[in-house]
């Protein structure tokens, strides 16, 4: 099986008898790990959203009211509906210290979380998903990520100018193609992870449990939300890309840096890549 990076560099952009399209689907690529457009937004937007990406990081718990009120500390002007609608675009979940005490719906509330007491004692038991919003030049993007639990090892990403539920569909399809089925995934409960296209996916491998994060739980999907705030800063943040063909080698050059030489205390200072393959 050719992998997934070597088929991209297959796609050749000027090609008059086969269109991108066309070569996506005879290379198994979704389209939108090709089409790098980043997403437009206003400047003064531009400016909050970093600010906004930032702050999360900062403190998690935040919500539409005090995303509102700190921002105007930091000399935005911004009301709790503007900021509530820039963390639906930017897929920013509110994570909370304490437990609610709100009745959580059984419609919404699909799956139980299943890592609570789990002992994770190799590769491909537990992978973690999510989406997290990247800020660029002019525009911003999204990065989606798998981790795996047991040895840090990035088993699959994509970047997207759409947080579709089926480029998150894709991904993970790819990610189960090059590197086998985990025994568990576990996701926030983001529109993404609860569409049908998602549930009816990893159903449909049959051997694959789905575990879902506690509603604003602040440490059921740690891994891979510390991945995303290492790659935010000792990356992306540091040198903001023009373009999604730039963000898009910047992330493959880094996750190659996280997975083949970083090391992991986790794993004796070891890069996850090793542990990843002694025991996958």
């Amino acid at each position: 099986m050719i992998p997934l990076h070597d088929r991209r560099k297959m796609i050749e952009r000027c090609n008059s008898e086969l269109s991108i399209e066309q070569q996506c689907k005879l290379l198994s690529i979704h389209r939108s790990g090709v089409y790098y457009k980043p997403c437009k937004a206003s400047n003064d937007d531009l400016l909050i959203m970093k600010a906004m990406d930032e702050m999360y990081y900062e403190d998690p718990t935040r919500g539409s009211r005090r995303y509102s009120s700190d921002l105007s500390l930091k000399g935005y002007t911004i009301g709790r509906d503007k900021a509530r609608s820039l963390m639906r675009m930017m897929c920013l979940s509110v994570l909370y210290c304490k437990p609610r005490t709100t009745v959580i719906d059984p419609a919404k509330y699909k799956y139980p979380y299943l890592l609570r007491g789990l002992t994770i004692r190799r590769s491909n038991q537990v992978w973690q998903i999510d989406i997290s919003y990247i800020p660029m030049k002019q525009g911003f993007m999204y990065l989606c990520a798998i981790i795996d639990a047991y040895s840090r090892y990035i088993v699959g990403w994509s970047i997207s100018n759409s947080s579709e539920a089926e480029w998150v569909v894709q991904t993970l399809k790819e990610a189960i193609k090059e590197n086998g089925k985990p025994e568990i995934i576990n996701s926030d409960q983001g529109t993404q992870f609860t569409s049908d296209a998602y549930i009816g996916f990893i159903k449909s491998q049959e051997t694959i449990k789905i575990s879902m994060d506690g509603k604003g739980r602040a440490t059921d999907n740690a891994y891979i939300e510390r991945f995303f705030r290492t790659i935010k800063y000792d990356k992306l943040y540091l040198s903001p890309a023009h373009d999604g063909l730039e963000l898009y080698e910047q992330c493959k050059e880094f996750i190659t840096y996280y997975n083949e030489r970083r090391s992991h205390s986790r794993s004796g200072k070891r890069p996850p890549i090793i542990t990843y393959r002694q025991v996958a």
